[in-house]
């Protein structure tokens, strides 16, 4: 027998833990709201609500569709209304805006929200629901087979089913230590205390991953179910996914939400790079023949500034993240602002600074000895190169540490 290549259209009976009224009106409590995103969807969406819309009847849960229309014109909202769905128009375009306007207009204490294009089964949502109830904050479907998921033939591209999201998964787990195995999977549930207490901010296709970030990094409790993805049922629309400009802004929002990863690392490379380099080169070592000289301070130097303001953009960001809310506050760093106050800080930065100036002098001060002439050029870049740099980080720390506490003071507001 050969596999199907699309979702059932009927449901079969559910787990006994689903056990609820059908129907629900404006005045009644509501259990679940299904909410899918829509943008020119006509081709799938009415099969897609009919399908939730049976499932919710036949095991008798208390629940609502929900149809997040992103500007449509091709008739998706009358298919959409007509097969049982709320239709919510929401303006501002993007398919996180179209989530967020669906998800505020929605009224279930669950949230289960899935696409509209047929590749996901609303007849089958029995293990969500039955997480929910349990008391997961959010539970996140699974369709690569490292979660115990299914891909049928034809309904993702290679790249991303063995390569795209299977990195961007393993980089969630090392990151962040998101328990779940396809950080792409778009069909999900939560509740909405913790949607709430997340404040997602993206309006693009980032915001699926931004949701499995602040998740892992807030502390929600996160289950994983494994689901089959099923082909595209559009014939004429194209995905909205783009490979390449979709993995860059992933990239770039597990960066945004990585201090660690984007400053700290880097930052500690460069400042070990640059002390290696010093004490290679303020003794004149020579390696394989190559002797390091001035240059090898310039470079040194080079190092350890971009080091050094690596690290402050680190603590300034994580300090600002935190008081927005993008980032849970750090135990480490919250100890450390303690232990190293402003004061501490400006008067290291200022005795730093001071040999610097004293090391530049001392160079002004040869100088005017050979009368303002030529002069051994490899001894004196040797104080003027370490003068110069100490008397830049010396700078750079006393301007940092001030808006360090620009920030502290906003925090205590």
């Amino acid at each position: 027998m050969q596999p199907a290549t699309s979702p059932p259209t009927t449901t079969g009976s559910l787990p006994n833990e689903l056990t609820a009224q059908t129907s629900v009106s404006d005045g009644d409590a509501c259990e679940l709201s299904i909410v899918m995103p829509c943008l020119n969807e006509g081709e799938t969406v009415e099969v897609c609500v009919t399908k939730a819309v049976t499932w919710l009847k036949n095991n008798q849960v208390k629940g609502e569709v929900i149809l997040a229309d992103n500007g449509s014109n091709d008739g998706s909202q009358e298919l959409a209304a007509a097969a049982g769905a709320r239709v919510v128009n929401v303006t501002q375009r993007g398919y996180g805006s179209a989530l967020m306007g669906g998800i505020a207009a929605a009224r279930g204490k669950f949230i289960i929200m899935g696409d509209a294009d047929d590749s996901y089964d609303f007849s089958d949502l029995g293990n969500f629901l039955k997480h929910l109830r349990a008391g997961a904050d959010l539970v996140q479907g699974c369709r690569l087979p490292g979660g115990g998921g299914r891909v049928m033939p034809g309904a993702m591209p290679k790249l991303h089913l063995w390569w795209g999201n299977p990195m961007f998964s393993a980089m969630g787990r090392i990151w962040f230590k998101a328990p779940i195995h396809d950080i792409y999977c778009g069909l999900r549930g939560f509740t909405r205390e913790c949607y709430e207490r997340l404040g997602l901010k993206s309006t693009g296709m980032a915001f699926a991953t931004e949701m499995i970030i602040k998740a892992s990094l807030f502390g929600e409790k996160v289950a994983e179910v494994p689901i089959t993805l099923y082909p595209d049922g559009r014939k004429t629309q194209r995905p909205h996914l783009r490979t390449f400009r979709d993995g860059w802004r992933t990239l770039r929002l597990f960066l945004m939400y990585s201090p660690r990863w984007l400053f700290v690392l880097p930052g500690l490379a460069l400042i070990a790079l640059g002390i290696v380099a010093y004490a290679l080169a303020l003794p004149g070592v020579s390696i394989f023949g190559a002797n390091l000289d001035a240059h090898t301070l310039l470079f040194g130097s080079l190092a350890m500034l971009c080091g050094f303001n690596s690290i402050w953009f680190a603590v300034m960001t994580k300090l600002f993240a935190a008081t927005e809310g993008m980032l849970p506050e750090d135990p480490t760093l919250n100890r450390l602002m303690k232990l190293v106050t402003i004061e501490k800080g400006l008067s290291v930065a200022l005795i730093g600074g001071l040999v610097g100036i004293v090391l530049l002098l001392i160079a002004i001060n040869d100088w005017r000895l050979a009368g303002f002439g030529h002069l051994n050029y490899s001894s004196e870049m040797r104080l003027v190169i370490p003068g110069a740099t100490l008397t830049a980080l010396s700078f750079q720390a006393i301007l940092s540490m001030f808006f360090i506490d620009i920030l502290e003071l906003h925090r205590k507001r």
